[in-house]
């Protein structure tokens, strides 16, 4: 990552600047215990496992353009409700309880808070994240202090192309005005965050707890500190 050459940086959203993986858990909490006489014979350790034993491979499918969005939502709680064989409740019934219940636990990490304005202070910042265009625009209604800095939104939805497709980052760097090379992006996944911005000509900055491998000149953090030092400091 060249610090002097960045003019613009782009944010991922889920998992990055907002806590996803933990408003999922708890909305999967809330699902379980509000049905649990439906769910008295598992765990909620086994419904956490196979919600995303189903989910995952779903939105690769929804990615590809191989299933719709509500067949996307039908089916990973149709899927884990027979896996689990739990009997007595309609997929569509929970996926809208747990969307709900998803909502009220979106979290906005004080140290990503902090972080995020500290570099809209001195960059132009962008958010560019995959995801429902509905849900999505929620979170910006429900932290307006991202789309207040933000200069560029975009959307997977919105755009037709997911992460790490090359289009929906071409879109986002001529939403930006500026060439792919100064354009950095900081993300969560490696295969929609670091793989798709890395194939755009992009710069990486990569949010994750996983051991680097020797040959990986990717830059990496596991606390927001890390990248002000880099990014402010140098």
């Amino acid at each position: 990552m060249n610090s002097a050459s960045i003019q613009f940086i782009y944010f991922d959203l889920d998992d990055t600047l907002l806590d996803h993986r933990q408003a999922e858990q708890r909305g999967l909490a809330d699902v379980y215990h509000t049905f649990k006489t439906h769910f008295d014979h598992v765990t909620l350790e086994a419904l956490h496992e196979t919600y995303h034993t189903h989910s995952v491979p779903l939105w690769r499918q929804y990615a590809l353009g191989e299933i719709k969005k509500h067949d996307l939502m039908r089916l990973r709680f149709e899927r884990t409700l027979e896996a689990l064989e739990v009997t007595g409740l309609e997929a569509e019934t929970l996926n809208a309880f747990y969307l709900n219940q998803y909502a009220r636990h979106w979290t906005f990490p004080e140290a990503a808070r902090a972080a995020f304005h500290a570099l809209a202070d001195r960059f132009s910042v962008g958010i560019l994240t995959n995801g429902f265009a509905e849900i999505q625009r929620a979170k910006f209604d429900r932290f307006p202090e991202l789309s207040d800095r933000a200069e560029v939104l975009v959307i997977s939805e919105e755009v037709g192309f997911m992460k790490p497709n090359p289009r929906i980052f071409a879109h986002a760097a001529e939403a930006a005005g500026t060439p792919a090379e100064t354009i950095l992006y900081v993300g969560d996944s490696y295969t929609s965050d670091v793989q798709g911005a890395l194939g755009a000509g992009w710069q990486i900055a990569w949010f994750t707890r996983q051991k680097p491998a020797e040959d990986n000149p990717v830059f990496r953090f596991q606390h927001w500190g890390e990248l002000i030092k880099r990014l402010l400091d140098e």
